[in-house]
């Protein structure tokens, strides 16, 4: 017998009241199937502003509140777009005005440009934050703010003109305002006194001038004024110090002249003090000692002086970096800094400190970075034996000090997190020390303008980390070592990447005037370099120079190597710099080199090279200086023509010849593509970004 089929609906009485609860259930918790969209314009306008960008993948058969980046309120309508770093590109469409209940918009770290819509911000009648910080935006700032306006972010756009004194006037409720990395002229307006909830204001990094206008000094609100990287003059003046609220102070980067407030010291709650590269004079005042919740004090590159032991740090419990560099401080160093200790970082370096480096440093537990270069202090030893107990230590720059002292050989232990090691114009006799192979963490050595001599010790191959080694203009002697050729972090992109990523508290590898944000806190942006100018090395170029694959810059200049140029050097594809000028060097220029694409200055000056210079690729951007005192060098850009040895002379015509067509046309298509080779070059040099760091930039900043 065959058994019936089931039901699929039963029709019991008990079914359906099942059914019916199991129903009322479902449209409880998912309300979507009973109102499953959100309001028509709204998703009309998304959808609008969607067709400028398809990778938002938004779909027309879903909700729109459900949609990425998309908030609504109880009403559906959207109240919310927040899509930042989704790789955005083209202009803003107009069809987001329709938005009229948007109250939070972010656009922010995208590649959206052109000019803001027309009265973009007229229709946002609930709007309370916009961020289009990072982007390529342009135009003038709006006079008409929504008056719900609480947060503006526009910083890193291209917009330009001056600032709107009515800000203020028309958005009253302001809390954030951000326009800072744009173009913007002329002074900073008056009226952000009556933004009375003001509490961060940052127009930093534009072409300001003139002075901080008064009526900011009456913003009792503000905690965060940062107005740095303009063209502001003038005194900071008194006033500013009625702020009292005032987390952060940045005015760096600026022409601001006078001294530093002398009631500085009312902003009690004051966490960062950042006036450096400007023109302030006198002392420190003593009413800084109030602010004793700084955390980072920069006065470096002004004028600023006095004794610095006269001013007591003792009350800056929470100050972690302190940086009065380039100034002209005096006296020894003062032991109530010692007393800091949260200290990271010190950097007091150029300015007119004297005396010894006193254990007292040594109670400092978590200091990192300490750079005290170009000063007069004495006594490397007890420095040396001081400072290599310090087991955070990962910086030590103490070049220009120490003058013609002898670099202990021996004796030193300690230094095991120490990473880069800059002793150079000190004019310091003796060898390389031997204390230097324990330093297997270190990355940079500099020893250069010193008195070394001996030879260059082929032990330093065991260093694994190192990738920046400075010897030039040094009495050293010897040859190349081989062992030089082997060090692990110029051969291995492993131990290069692994090196590369350290943090530094300070930026060390800038010019010191340099006002820039874009300040380097890695190793990543320094040029894995061998310095080993003005010596005495003698010999060949060993042709394993080639293992050095990662190096950027090689410099071998004023010595005396004698024979050919490897042209294993041809495997340095990274190199960006080479100079080999004012040696013994002979035999032609290897053609291999035009290989190097990365190549930006060459230099083989006065030696004894002879043949044909190499065409194509960089070699057609180098000039004569290039090239000079080689009398047996011929060819372009030289103005010695290659002879011909052994081509046979053209067979001469019995009627008079015309001018010779290669002739006239060769050098001018060798120059348009010399020329499209720079262009190219440069391009991909920026594409890439390159680390193009001359040598003298390197030198001065370590020394600094």
């Amino acid at each position: 017998m065959v058994p019936p089929k089931p039901l699929l609906f039963p029709t019991t009485k008990h079914h359906l009241l099942k059914f019916d609860g199991l129903l009322i259930m479902l449209l409880l918790l998912f309300p979507a199937f009973v109102d499953a969209d959100c309001n028509t314009d709204d998703k009309d306008s998304l959808l609008s502003f969607a067709t400028n960008f398809p990778t938002l993948n938004w779909s027309a058969m879903v909700d729109c509140c459900s949609w990425d980046g998309i908030s609504c309120d109880k009403h559906d309508r959207v109240v919310r777009l927040s899509i930042p770093k989704r790789r955005l590109r083209g202009t803003l469409p107009s069809s987001l005005q329709n938005l009229t209940n948007l109250s939070f918009l972010n656009l922010s770290n995208n590649f959206l440009s052109g000019l803001l819509p027309d009265g973009f911000f007229s229709s946002f009648n609930n709007l309370h934050t916009i961020d289009l910080s990072d982007n390529y935006v342009h135009g003038n700032l709006s006079n008409i703010l929504p008056a719900t306006i609480k947060e503006i972010n526009f910083s890193s756009n291209s917009f330009f003109g001056t600032i709107p004194p009515s800000i203020c006037i028309n958005s009253p409720a302001l809390v954030i305002l951000d326009l800072s990395l744009n173009y913007f002229t002329g002074n900073i307006p008056q009226g952000f006194g009556t933004c009375s909830n003001l509490q961060v204001l940052s127009l930093g990094f534009n072409n300001l001038t003139g002075k901080i206008p008064t009526d900011i000094n009456g913003v009792r609100s503000l905690q965060h004024l940062s107005l740095p990287g303009n063209s502001l003059t003038n005194e900071i003046g008194e006033k500013i110090t009625s702020l009292t609220n005032l987390r952060s102070l940045v005015l760096f980067g600026n022409m601001f002249s006078g001294s530093i407030p002398l009631n500085i010291g009312k902003l009690s709650l004051l966490e960062k003090l950042e006036l450096h590269i400007n023109r302030l004079n006198g002392t420190l005042p003593l009413s800084l000692m109030n602010c004793t919740k700084l955390k980072i004090l920069n006065l470096r590159v002004n004028s600023l002086g006095g004794r610095l032991s006269d001013f007591d740090f003792s009350n800056f419990t929470q100050l972690a970096i302190v940086d009065m560099g380039e100034n002209q401080f005096g006296g020894v160093l003062p032991k109530s800094l010692f007393l800091c200790r949260s200290l990271t970082a010190i950097r007091l370096s150029t300015n007119k400190l004297e005396g010894e480096i006193l254990p007292d440093i040594l109670e400092l537990p978590s200091l990192s970075f300490l750079s005290l270069s170009n000063n007069t202090f004495k006594n490397i030893i007890q420095a040396l034996d001081i400072l290599s107990s310090h087991e955070k230590l990962t910086t030590l720059i103490l070049s220009k000090n120490f003058f013609n002292e002898t670099l202990p050989a021996a004796g030193i232990s300690g230094f095991q997190d120490l990473k880069i090691l800059a002793l150079g114009g000190c004019k310091l006799f003796g060898h390389i020390p031997i204390w230097l192979m324990s330093l297997t963490n270190v990355q940079v050595v500099d020893l250069s303008v010193n008195n070394i001599n001996g030879i260059i010790p082929g032990w330093l191959q065991t260093l694994p980390n190192l990738f920046c080694l400075d010897l030039s203009n040094n009495s050293l002697s010897g040859s190349f070592p081989v062992e030089l050729t082997r060090l692990p972090a110029l051969a291995s992109q492993h131990v290069l990447d692994h090196v590369n990523i350290n943090y530094l508290e300070l930026p060390v590898f800038v010019a010191p005037e340099n006002a820039s944000y874009l300040q380097y806190n890695q190793l990543v942006g320094f040029p894995p370099s061998l310095y080993l100018a003005s010596n005495n090395l003698r010999g060949g170029i060993p042709v394993e120079i080639g293992n050095m694959q990662l190096i950027h810059v090689l410099d071998l200049s004023q010595n005396y190597f004698s024979g050919t140029i490897p042209g294993s050097i041809s495997n340095l594809t990274n190199l960006e710099m080479l100079d080999l000028s004012r040696n013994l060097l002979s035999g032609e220029i290897p053609s291999s080199l035009k290989g190097l694409h990365f190549l930006s200055s060459f230099n083989v000056a006065f030696n004894n090279l002879l043949g044909a210079i190499p065409t194509g690729g960089q070699f057609d951007t180098f000039l004569n200086q290039s090239y000079e005192g080689n009398p047996g060098l011929c060819g372009p850009p030289m103005q010695r023509s290659c002879s011909k040895r052994s081509d046979p002379p053209p067979p001469v015509s019995e009627h008079k010849k015309g001018p010779d067509i290669i002739m006239i046309l060769g050098p001018f298509l060798g120059f348009c593509f010399g020329f499209g080779i720079i262009l190219t070059c440069q391009a991909f040099l920026i594409l890439s970004e390159r680390r193009i760091f001359p040598k003298w930039i390197h030198r001065y900043v370590i020394w600094t």
